[in-house]
């Protein structure tokens, strides 16, 4: 997987605006068998606010790279301190639709689930095997009410791990990060 992810990890042309980084956390050696989620605390003015997302946050000043930013972010949100040899690479970055940002994925690969401690930040931390991500009835079109207007947008169904569905920047890094093995549909 390392391999793959060296030859297709290509980052999209910066934007204006703010640039962050998340660490997308998959479970299980040889073979992932499972993905870190978290929700997102609820904060008025926050747009992501009570969102499915994966660990992640703001580029700071003393961050050297998007990596170093999703490792301590990744920290800071659950109390999971990421190595180097979990790293498997990054798929680039995406620009945010609605707002400006830009998003950079780091990928890490663990043997098994690990302890978690989340900070006010973050409501719940909770893992979905990746069968159940590709599940066909998970993934959907949804109409919603975002930012005081009406979008109608695809979303991963995540009854029986979150109340809330998963989305935007997070549902897209997904998908790429499907695309780039080579399943290219979720659902």
């Amino acid at each position: 997987m390392r391999k793959l992810l060296a030859q297709k990890s290509v980052a999209t042309d910066p934007q204006e605006g703010r640039r962050a980084a998340v660490a997308m956390i998959l479970i299980g050696v040889p073979q992932a068998e499972e993905l870190l989620f978290i929700r997102r605390a609820d904060y008025p003015g926050d747009p992501w606010s009570g969102d499915v997302a994966f660990p992640g946050g703001g580029v700071e000043a003393e961050d050297t790279d998007s990596r170093a930013t999703a490792e301590r972010e990744t920290g800071e949100e659950i109390g999971l301190v990421l190595s180097d040899e979990a790293y498997l690479g990054t798929l680039g970055s995406i620009n945010g639709a609605y707002l400006p940002v830009q998003i950079s994925c780091h990928l890490y690969q663990l043997a098994e689930r690990p302890q978690l401690v989340a900070n006010n930040e973050v409501v719940e931390a909770f893992y979905v095997p990746l069968a159940n991500l590709l599940d066909p009835s998970r993934n959907q079109e949804r109409s919603f009410a975002y930012r005081g207007h009406h979008h109608t947008h695809p979303i991963l169904d995540l009854e029986g791990y979150c109340e809330h569905f998963l989305w935007g920047i997070s549902y897209r890094l997904l998908q790429k990060f499907f695309t780039t093995l080579g399943i290219h549909r979720l659902g």
